[in-house]
Formats: structure tokens, C-alpha cells, sequence
């Protein structure tokens, strides 16, 4: 469907590059699928954080807001959601103590899958020596019978600064659905210097809702968000966080520079009340106004 080649820009070796092969075999059966890619880099040009590089195709497409501090860049996924087939691949670099912050610009829809399709949507993070990245996109609402997998990485200089949030809904809670059947796959992974900082992987098949019900589990809450915080003075928020969270969250201080913090609630609603306040501390009350809307 899209191809991106840039030797001279080093694309392919960020993994941006989709292909999709098509033959006689499955010419016929296929649907239209979703496929999108972005490239973006910021750089420190004159004291302030710009843009150095950018490549966009297929569904996905990229706004920047002015009048806001630093580089901020809005994602617009124009498919309207996420279904099974879909490919999505996002690469973003930081470098040259550049403070970037990276959104949607409203939550992502996983929108039920043909039997065997699962959405796939890969990023890449990559924040250079005194450089600050801020990936904050919103909800995730998943739909029944939806199958979605996701997987990020992260690859930190010594000194670079990495928020990392991710809300995810299970259902639209609103209309009383329940997620009786659905797939979702989930995994970070970050490194700093080639070691590895912090991993994570979620695994939910098959009724989710009855799994989130068990009190060892989420005892019926709808909703989570799962946040990384690195830098080397992460430490200093651990006292607001903990007293900001509800009986619902935690958050710990793993090693001098990194901050992991899980929270649960029963809807969306409840989710980002806390959250805001929480993300207003950390971006240094520089929260992306779609954010606030």
C-alpha cells in the first residue's frame, strides 16, 4: 500500500517502511485495510525546539499547534479507528536537548475485527543526550470483539528525559458494553544506553471483562493508565504522586531516575480527573491543551 525510502535520511533503518504483498490468493478476499507511517525528528535550532524532519503517508498525519512551548505535534489517524489488518508505524526522535511532546487529537478507537485480523501499531522512541520527550497520547477505547496489538520502544542517552502514558478504556462504558470477547496485546520496552530501564506486557484474550471483575485483578474497574517517568531528578515528584493518586493507584521509584505508576478506574471520567493533575507536574504545566478539552 505505501513505501517510504530514504537512504539519506536513514528511514529504513528506523523500521518505518510498510509493504503489503497481494496475490492472487488474497486479491479477492482482502478488504481495504488502514496503513499509516510517520517519521518525525526535533532538533534545538536558535534556543528553541523545531522540527528537523518529517515524513507522513497513508492514514496517519501529524498537526503542529503554534503558540505552545517547545515542539508539541498533534497525531490524526484519518481511518477514524483502528480494525483488524490495519498497520500503523510511528517512529519520533528527539536530539540536541530539544523538549518535544507528542499526542492524539482525541482517543483512538479498536473497532471490532474480521476473525483471524488483529490492528497492529508499532512506535519508536528515540531521545538524544539532553533532549526531553513527552509521548502522551489519549485514551484507548477498546471495542468487543476487537483484536489489537501494540508494542513500543524506547532508546534513552544518559541524560534524556522520557514521559510515557498510555489510558486505556475496556468498552464503551457509556452504552453498557462489555468486552465478552476481545484480544489485546500489549508491550514497552525501554532502554537507556543499550540496558534495559523498564518492560512491560499485557496479555488480555477472550472475556475481559470478566477477567477485570476479580478482585486480584482490577475488582471491576474499566479503566487504567500506565505511566513512565525517566530523569535524572524523577525522584522529587514521588511524594506529589503518591499523594495525588486515589486508593486505586501506586507508583514507585525504580533505581535514582525512574518512576513507573499504574492506576485503575471505574470509567474514563474518573481516570483523567486524576490523571490530569498528575501529567500538568510532570510536563511541567505544559499539558497539551487537547488534553484539556
Amino acid at each position: 500500500m505505501c513505501s517510504i525510502f530514504c537512504r539519506e535520511q536513514g528511514i529504513e533503518e528506523t523500521g518505518i517502511t510498510i509493504r503489503q504483498d497481494i496475490n492472487a490468493a488474497t486479491a479477492e478476499a482482502a478488504q481495504p485495510r488502514a496503513i499509516g507511517a510517520m517519521r518525525v525528528v526535533g532538533h534545538l535550532k536558535s534556543g528553541k525546539s523545531c522540527l528537523a524532519n518529517l515524513r507522513q503517508s497513508g492514514a496517519l498525519k501529524l498537526l503542529f499547534p503554534r503558540r505552545v512551548s517547545g515542539l508539541e505535534a498533534v497525531m490524526i489517524n484519518t481511518a477514524g479507528g483502528i480494525t483488524g489488518g490495519d498497520r500503523f508505524s510511528i517512529s519520533v526522535e528527539a536530539v540536541g536537548n530539544c523538549h518535544m511532546t507528542l499526542t492524539t487529537q482525541a482517543a483512538e478507537r479498536v473497532y471490532r475485527a474480521q476473525p483471524g485480523q488483529t490492528g497492529r501499531m508499532d512506535t519508536r522512541l528515540r531521545v538524544g543526550t539532553g533532549a526531553r520527550l513527552n509521548w502522551m497520547p489519549q485514551e484507548t477505547i477498546l471495542y468487543n470483539h476487537c483484536s489489537f496489538q501494540r508494542h513500543l520502544t524506547a532508546n534513552l542517552a544518559k541524560d534524556a528525559t522520557l514521559l510515557v502514558v498510555e489510558p486505556l478504556v475496556f468498552g464503551r462504558i457509556a452504552m453498557g458494553e462489555v468486552l465478552s470477547n476481545a484480544r489485546f496485546n500489549d508491550c514497552i520496552d525501554i532502554r537507556r544506553n543499550g540496558q534495559r530501564l523498564y518492560y512491560d506486557a499485557v496479555r488480555l484474550h477472550g472475556d475481559i471483562t470478566a477477567k477485570l471483575s476479580r478482585p486480584a485483578v482490577a475488582n471491576g474497574a474499566n479503566a487504567m493508565a500506565n505511566l513512565i517517568f525517566t530523569a535524572p531528578d524523577a525522584g522529587r515528584h514521588l511524594t506529589f504522586l503518591r499523594d495525588a493518586l486515589p486508593d486505586t493507584g501506586g507508583v514507585s521509584l525504580i533505581g535514582d531516575d525512574l518512576l513507573v505508576l499504574r492506576m485503575l478506574a471505574k470509567d474514563s471520567f474518573v481516570l483523567r480527573k486524576s490523571l490530569l493533575p498528575i501529567l500538568d507536574r510532570l510536563t511541567d504545566n505544559g499539558l497539551p491543551l487537547c488534553w484539556r478539552l
